[in-house]
């Protein structure tokens, strides 16, 4: 198992990273080498500064997780990503989305490499502890074909924003690892990249490395959910969606248990339509359960989670579950602001923007200042991304400022600068 964990920890690396690597070339979260400070100095003023707009500053918490626990979805948000998914409802009604009442789980995402080993002369154990010998552990991977869900599922089950979720395809660049600690029991979560199947089954070129990285993982995990969008495979079928699903029901692993998710059926309107996808898919081999759930309105999830805690084994925990590190902060700001850029740029140019993480300080106020950087290959791709007299990134930037307020329930002041990759020498 430890051979295991071993090869499981390099992923969670892969964002902060100063080694170049083939999903670091891709993901547009990497942060900045030390050597991108000099260059940041001599930037020209932000193209946006969270400081420069009226915003109110609530307090910072005295207890910062146990706010952050009671974290909610804005419904208003959700409501547009699912206009931009499946346009306006044609029926002419209204979807009013009642927020459940329920407490959401923290965020453990891309913690620290590994616990402390016990000291082996001390048998105490402190409250709220669960002794080595008790826990239960849980590696789970979710695939799925792009824009299945896969990140609102796992933003579900773990509690908080870990993962860009937007209504554009592939917005998940690089595995992000959440953790779900209850009691006795710790589930890690592992969300791939959208895997691109063509019409014959074969990758697309333009996301080899996403595809190949999410293929070559599948296998290491305890149990997989494969996942698909029911709501738009009754609308519309996708041979793609079958392809992937036979094709990762045929795969034999004793090792692995795989379960068929079917997502998106707070969307469908007759409710017996799901019953005939289930009869659909009811003989394809290799899904021990079957499970109808909505990732973002939650519904569903908790079924899941229960299923999930009772395939746990006796294993030592791999992650520390009372904190949210640092760096789990950094990776929520990184991707926050990702997701708000992809709700407002089009076409193929988020894709080819590096996006960085300049500055991280916590100030004696309790505030954080955060200073990120876009770097575009073309100056007519930052003219895009900046917007006329600066509008878009101020929508961008404002945006994301008041999510992550709402995440971190603390000031933050928010800073983003656009500016033309550097030229290279040949």
């Amino acid at each position: 198992m430890r051979r295991f964990v071993g090869v499981l920890r390099p992923l969670r690396r892969l964002t902060l990273t100063t080694v170049p690597t083939p999903l670091r070339a891709l993901s547009s979260t990497a942060s900045a080498a030390s050597s991108d400070s000099e260059s940041a100095a001599a930037a020209p003023a932000a193209d946006f500064d969270s400081s420069e707009f009226a915003i109110p500053h609530p307090p910072p918490p005295k207890n910062p997780v146990s706010a952050l626990r009671k974290l909610r979805f804005d419904p208003s948000l959700r409501a547009r990503a699912d206009e931009a998914l499946f346009g306006k409802d044609e029926r002419g009604g209204v979807v009013v989305v009642e927020e459940e009442e329920r407490s959401r789980e923290v965020a453990m995402a891309l913690l620290e490499a590994a616990l402390e080993p016990p000291d082996e002369d001390d048998d105490e154990v402190g409250p709220g502890e669960v002794r080595e010998e008790e826990q239960m552990s849980l590696s789970v991977g979710i695939v799925g074909a792009p824009n299945a869900g896969k990140s609102s599922l796992t933003n579900s089950m773990v509690g908080s924003k870990v993962a860009a979720v937007s209504r554009k395809t592939n917005t998940t660049t690089h595995e992000i690892l959440g953790v779900l600690t209850k009691g006795k029991t710790q589930i890690c979560f592992f969300d791939t990249p959208g895997l691109m199947l063509g019409h014959h089954g074969l990758p697309h070129r333009d996301v080899t490395v996403r595809v190949e990285s999410a293929w070559s993982s599948i296998n290491l995990y305890d149990l997989l959910i494969v996942m698909f969008d029911v709501n738009r495979h009754l609308q519309t079928p996708d041979s793609r969606v079958i392809k992937l699903i036979k094709r990762l029901g045929s795969e034999v692993n004793p090792n692995q248990k795989r379960i068929l998710c079917m997502n998106k059926v707070d969307l469908v309107e007759d409710k017996k339509d799901l019953l005939k996808v289930a009869k659909e898919f009811e003989d394809l081999p290799g899904y021990e359960r079957y499970f109808m759930v909505s990732g973002l309105k939650g519904k569903g999830v908790k079924d899941i989670v229960q299923f999930l805690t009772e395939q746990a084994v006796r294993r030592p925990w791999d992650e520390e579950p009372t904190t949210m590190t640092e760096e789990v902060m950094k990776t929520i700001s990184l991707e926050v602001v990702r997701e708000k850029m992809l709700d407002h740029i089009h076409q193929e140019i988020p894709y080819v923007i590096d996006h960085r993480l300049m500055d991280w300080k916590e100030l004696k106020d309790g505030s954080l200042r955060v200073e990120q950087h876009f770097i575009a290959p073309k100056q007519s791709q930052r003219q895009i991304l900046v917007g006329k007299n600066g509008s878009k990134i101020g929508r961008i930037g404002t945006e994301a400022n008041e999510e992550l307020r709402s995440i971190f329930k603390r000031v933050v002041h928010l800073i983003l600068q656009v500016r033309v990759a550097k030229k290279r020498n040949a």
